[in-house]
């Protein structure tokens, strides 16, 4: 739910690439965020979920982010080349001096926590820290590492990026998400990497190990891992933790492997105390809340028809309208999105009778819209609200239909008794959100 950040792209050379970086935020402490071994730094800012992750990075940092080369924006390297670790820690050294960092945290990601290792225990002198996140020393098993995914898994991802690469399947193996989340995948991958480069990459992270470096490392480390992590079992971030002296692990909840996905706020808090010495400093309140969002069906297309002065005209009345709806069901109002509104309140049968009072007003300016609601635990940070709750109330109405109110089955649960009356919706999956989820349309 944060505000995006204003980015630009710059290149930092090195002796035989041009690399792509981005400096966001203005903390006192330099963060460089190390993904894995494929990115685009600018794509990585049209998905909301990584876009709020890197804002809520960079609101307490000066956070570098980089495209490898071989990878995004950065130079390309041939299929025929060689890709090392020594590369890749040359990437970072010349993206820090290019950003006027002389010593930074590094915060890596899966297959960009190899590469952080090993820089952090060559180049004390330019890490502050090393912060690593569902990651590795080593990817899988061996005699001496029982840990390590099986090589059937790992010969099942080799092949899934040789017949797939382009579709979207990395960001959801080996879980599922929904179709507008693989097109955004999909895009991603395309513009990473081609297929037969991914492949030599995914080929050359699956063949490191930097087990015999991880004594060397002297900077502060913090390992943060989920405990339902679906890819990487909890015993490779336990041997990490084992092995790198002095470093701590946080096994948080959650079974997601990539970084954005899921409830990413423990993470992001662990990472602001580890950064910067104390927790966010932005009061949490977590409370039961019921969670309305409304939008304008095709607001664009009605901009265009009716003009900007009509439609400035008619978002007023809107936002008149929705003042008055909420007063009258004891909504509070978090914030509009230039043509829909995010609301809270305490009771689910109020939000839906402000949704249907909504749907109906606004009928008489010929306009559509969709409701979704769902009831779960929030956090208030000040005049925001954020939450697994909230992120899912967002995916219900993106599943409505023009005119329809959409509920989850927790909120249908609640008003048992209210006299309000649901038909089914289906089963979806909602993006970024684990399982199958029934729904129910609001029936009138």
């Amino acid at each position: 739910m944060s505000t995006t950040p204003k980015w630009v792209t710059k290149y930092a050379r090195s002796a035989d690439a041009h690399i792509a970086y981005q400096v966001v935020g203005a903390g006192a402490d330099d963060l460089v965020f190390i993904p894995q071994f494929w990115s685009h730094i600018e794509v990585f800012w049209e998905e909301p979920l990584v876009a709020h992750f890197l804002s809520r990075l960079a609101s307490f940092s000066r956070m570098i982010i980089f495209d490898k080369r071989g990878c995004g924006l950065s130079d390309p390297i041939p299929l025929t080349g060689v890709l090392t670790l020594e590369d890749w820690m040359d990437d970072v050294r010349v993206v820090m001096d290019a950003a006027d960092s002389r010593k930074a945290v590094l915060l890596a990601h899966s297959g960009g926590g190899p590469m952080a290792m090993l820089f952090a225990a060559t180049h004390p002198e330019r890490t502050s820290g090393l912060v690593l996140l569902n990651t590795y020393a080593r990817v899988t098993q061996a005699p001496d590492y029982p840990g390590g995914i099986p090589l059937s898994w790992a010969q099942a991802l080799q092949a899934l990026v040789q017949s797939s690469w382009g579709d979207g399947l990395m960001g959801a193996w080996p879980t599922a998400h929904d179709g507008s989340f693989r097109q955004w995948c999909g895009r991603l991958e395309r513009l990473s990497a081609s297929p037969g480069l991914a492949a030599a990459t995914l080929r050359v992270m699956m063949a490191l190990d930097v087990r015999p470096a991880l004594s060397s490392i002297q900077a502060p480390t913090l390992i943060l891992h989920s405990i339902g992590n679906q890819y990487l079992q909890l015993e490779q971030a336990r041997y990490l933790a084992d092995n790198i002296p002095g470093a701590r692990l946080l096994e948080l909840p959650g079974d997601h492997h990539t970084f954005f996905l899921g409830d990413t706020e423990p993470f992001l808090a662990a990472i602001e105390e580890f950064v910067t010495g104390h927790r966010p400093a932005t009061p949490v309140e977590r409370v039961l809340a019921t969670v309305l969002f409304v939008d304008i069906v095709d607001s664009s297309a009605r901009a265009a028809e009716l003009g900007d002065r009509r439609w400035r005209e008619v978002m007023d009345q809107h936002d008149q309208i929705a003042e008055r709806q909420l007063h009258r069901f004891r909504g509070r109002l978090i914030k509009t999105t230039g043509d829909g509104l995010l609301a809270i309140f305490d009771g689910p049968a109020r939000a839906i009778s402000c949704a249907i009072g909504l749907r109906d007003a606004l009928r008489a300016f010929d306009l559509k819209t969709r409701a979704g609601l769902h009831t779960g635990e929030i956090e208030l940070r000040g005049d925001d609200v954020v939450g697994m709750a909230v992120h899912i109330a967002a995916r219900v109405q993106a599943s409505a239909a023009p005119d329809h109110i959409l509920v989850s089955r927790t909120v249908c649960d609640l008003v048992v008794g209210s006299g309000i009356r649901f038909s089914e919706a289906g089963v979806h999956e909602l993006k970024g959100v684990p399982g199958e989820w029934p729904l129910y349309s609001v029936s009138l």
